[in-house]
């Protein structure tokens, strides 16, 4: 029968246990797991250059600095952007289908023929006249006329197209009149998409239609007005604004031309809430803004058993103009000319929560929470427990 000898079992798991002990502490920040960087990381951050040869700025919030952001933050309105506009439905297009006719005073020479249209003809006393078949506007933007030839017709008002058929007549008509009038509009249309209840090509007229106008022509927007940006792209040119600021600004409510396209975009914006927060994610906003106590409330405010109230940052590529003249000079700026900016809001201080409700989120912020100092040590006690302590009663439990 064999005989085994605990001792020199129990001393080397001593052994095991003392070197543990020895072993955690110096390990400990490689073992205490964390959602990001701690406040005095982020705060020696100031000053870092990046691999793109941007340096960081790290600013306190203040009042000062929240009016020096909120001064940059200036939508450019769709009557600067884009302009009044003209009646666009006037002018003819490739592709439009145009009713012309032609009368002459008597003696009628070419066009007052008793076959001519009834809907033209007239006493043969007076005058007689004759409807043409209808005629759509080529690729080439002409018409083609008896006794006249071909006639641009794209880019022009239908009274430019009379002046000018009514002139190339005089000699061979008997004082012509000619009346051109357009039956069908294929390219004077507008192209609206997006969250709105019926997306459509909606054809624009003489009366030169309004933007609340054609969104009133698919069914208005499915979202509530004050979450929708309006977006207009007119060729090169993109120009957005909150629906709202658009309704309360007539001015605004401007002419659309062919070819638009009327994007309604539902919270187009977004930001990112990250560290000790009440859910870290990704968080759509509108177009009318968001501040950062709004911000908060979205992600659920602060984790009160982790989060360092005086750890919020936000981090930004912040325009230039929103910064300090001085602190400008010694900023190394970004490719696109923008500087990295880290800001830090204190939230110990009961003035800040007056400040978070004026200070602009943007869109891609992130808003990152740190962990309070103490929580870091509770999990690094956590995790010496969880080790230690079974080392410990194993090695009491051997003789």
């Amino acid at each position: 029968m064999t005989t085994f000898k605990l001792g020199g079992c129990s001393q080397a798991i001593r052994r095991l246990l003392l070197a543990s002990a020895v072993t955690i502490p110096l390990s400990g920040c490689a073992i205490v797991p964390g959602a990001g960087p701690s406040s005095r990381a982020v705060n020696r951050s100031d000053g870092v250059v990046m691999a793109n040869q941007a340096s960081i700025k790290v600013i306190d919030v203040s009042d000062l600095v929240a009016r020096r952001v909120i001064a940059t933050q200036h939508d450019r309105l769709f009557s600067e952007s884009l302009g009044e506009g003209y009646a666009a439905g006037s002018i003819i297009g490739r592709g439009d289908v145009l009713d012309i006719a032609i009368w002459e005073a008597p003696p009628a020479a070419l066009f007052g023929a008793p076959s001519g249209d009834v809907r033209t003809a007239t006493s043969t006393s007076t005058a007689r006249g004759t409807t043409l078949p209808e005629q759509m506007v080529n690729s080439d933007g002409r018409i083609n006329i008896p006794f006249v030839g071909s006639v641009v017709a794209a880019g022009r008002s239908s009274s430019q197209i009379e002046r000018e058929i009514a002139n190339r007549l005089a000699g061979k008509a008997h004082l012509p009149q000619v009346v051109v009038r357009m039956v069908k509009n294929a390219s004077s249309n507008v192209t609206v998409v997006g969250d709105v209840n019926s997306s459509a090509r909606v054809p624009v007229t003489a009366k030169g239609e309004r933007l609340l106008d054609v969104l009133a022509s698919v069914g208005g927007v499915r979202q509530p007005i004050g979450k929708i940006t309006i977006q207009i792209t007119r060729g090169a040119k993109i120009a957005s604004m909150p629906l709202g600021a658009v309704i309360r600004d007539p001015r605004q409510n401007i002419r659309l031309q062919p070819d638009d396209v009327i994007t309604a975009l539902y919270q187009p914006f977004s930001f990112t809430a990250l560290g000790a927060t009440g859910r870290n994610e990704e968080l759509a906003f509108e177009g009318t803004g968001l501040t950062l106590a709004q911000a908060i409330g979205r992600f659920a405010g602060l984790n009160d058993q982790r989060a360092d109230m005086k750890g919020v940052f936000i981090f930004r590529f912040e325009d230039p103009a929103a910064l300090d003249p001085a602190m400008l000079q010694s900023a190394q700026l970004t490719p696109d000319g923008k500087v990295a900016v880290i800001y830090r809001i204190n939230f110990k201080d009961p003035s800040t929560f007056f400040v978070a409700q004026s200070f602009p989120i943007r869109d891609k912020d992130v808003v990152y929470v740190s962990n309070a100092p103490l929580a870091d040590i509770q999990k690094f006690v956590s995790v010496i427990s969880s080790t230690v302590f079974p080392i410990a009663t194993v090695a009491t439990a051997v003789p």
